[in-house]
């Protein structure tokens, strides 16, 4: 069984947890999600122009970049982590420029080699997915693909053909951190994937607080917390791993127990 699958097998939605490699104490931040209960970390890979992410992000990117952080670098802390932590679900999320400009084989090998369970990759759409999704795939790497809300039933078939692990349902059209979905709207989107696919739906962008989070698990497999970690991490720089815990154990207690709750 796959990391992914027991992460989304535990008999409650899943915590998915962002935050972006050689921000802070990098390694010291992932140890505080995981062990605050984050059930899957996604380590977002720095890049010069974040296009679908907000102020949050962004700064973060330019913090990593502005201490010389690099792909081998990234790829060097996904590997600590996997040694640390054997059994949570780890994926890069990024841009196609620092997967592919070495060769996306370079990359899918490198990847796997470091323990990475799943890429998203932002800017690489299904119609191109031979630029980097069959390298992955024959790596036994995960290719996220993500839906919007104006993935169509049209194109939904071409966003799912290849993908793995978990589909990442984007909850509003724009960047990171900035606004969040209606859960009326969030209701009416993960009932229409989910019935067009067996993968694991997980929700995110905009979710920043437990009450929001409660309220998305309700309805999805998963729910994705990014800026408001981020965030933590610019206010307390190398010191951030106490209140990322914090923030992380309300958000797991929140997301684990909110069918119970609503029941």
């Amino acid at each position: 069984m796959s990391r992914f699958a027991k992460a989304f097998g535990k008999g409650h939605p899943a915590l998915v947890c962002f935050i972006t490699a050689g921000d802070g104490d990098t390694a010291a931040n992932l140890d505080a999600l995981v062990e605050g209960g984050a059930d899957v970390i996604e380590l977002g890979m720095p890049f010069t122009d974040p296009m679908a992410d907000g102020p949050a992000i962004q700064e973060a990117n330019l913090r990593s970049l502005g201490k010389g952080t690099t792909t081998k670098d990234v790829l060097a802390i996904a590997a600590a982590f996997r040694a640390r932590h054997p059994d949570v679900p780890l994926v890069l999320m990024g841009y196609a420029n620092p997967m592919v400009h070495r060769g996306p084989d370079w990359f899918a090998a490198e990847a796997a080699k470091a323990g990475v369970d799943g890429v998203i990759c932002v800017d690489i759409p299904p119609e191109e997915d031979q630029e980097l999704g069959p390298y992955l795939r024959d790596a036994g790497i995960a290719m996220i693909r993500l839906a919007t809300p104006t993935t169509d039933a049209a194109r939904l078939p071409a966003v799912l053909n290849g993908s793995g692990g978990f589909l990442y349902y984007v909850s509003v059209a724009g960047i990171t951190g900035k606004q969040q979905a209606a859960i009326h709207s969030i209701e009416q989107a993960v009932s229409r994937l989910k019935a067009s696919t067996d993968l694991p739906v997980a929700v995110g962008f905009g979710v920043r607080a437990p009450e929001q989070a409660e309220a998305i698990a309700r309805v999805a497999d998963g729910v994705v917390v990014g800026s408001a970690l981020v965030e933590i991490v610019g206010r307390h720089g190398e010191n951030a791993a106490a209140p990322l815990k914090e923030l992380t154990a309300a958000l797991a207690k929140a997301v684990h127990n909110a069918r119970e709750q609503a029941a």
